[in-house]
């Protein structure tokens, strides 16, 4: 049964959209702005193109504990899609997290939109069918830490 429960975080990232873009289809430059917080990310597979899979693990910091409902103690791993790309304007990806509690189970959607702002882009990103073991105000706020990482990863 899909979940109807989103989140919306939007934030100003003083770069054009394409520069923005492209760090969405590199597999470097994602593991490095993707993971919110402390988390490290670790790609284990990525084809950065439309209808492309990738699979990456978050990775908690030893001194951190990991919330309930994680892939393993310290790790989140999770795969997914790319399922639209519209060059320099959106991005979406359907992600599946790998855990045996059911609550964090099934395919929830990312999708990414660049609109030219001026002195750079309007990014907003919007969760769709988040899994009912994730908090929405967590998910938004790791969702805004991913952003804030990649304004800083851009430049901006």
């Amino acid at each position: 049964m899909a979940s109807q429960r989103s989140t919306t975080v939007s934030r100003f990232i003083a770069a054009p959209p394409e520069r923005i873009y492209r760090a969405f289809l590199d597999a470097e430059a994602v593991a490095t702005w993707l993971p919110p917080g402390s988390m490290k990310g670790i790609v284990h597979a990525f084809e950065g193109r439309e209808r492309g899979a990738f699979s990456m693990s978050l990775v908690y910091p030893d001194d951190e504990a990991s919330p309930p409902g994680k892939t393993s103690d310290k790790a989140d791993r999770f795969e997914g899609r790319f399922v639209r790309l519209v060059p320099d304007e959106r991005i979406v990806w359907a992600t599946r997290f790998d855990s045996e509690d059911q609550s964090f189970s099934g395919e929830m959607t990312v999708s990414t939109t660049l609109a030219p702002a001026d002195g750079g882009t309007d990014v907003t990103m919007v969760c769709d069918n988040i899994p009912l073991g994730i908090r929405l105000e967590d998910n938004e706020e790791g969702c805004r830490l991913t952003l804030d990482n990649l304004a800083a990863f851009i430049g901006g």
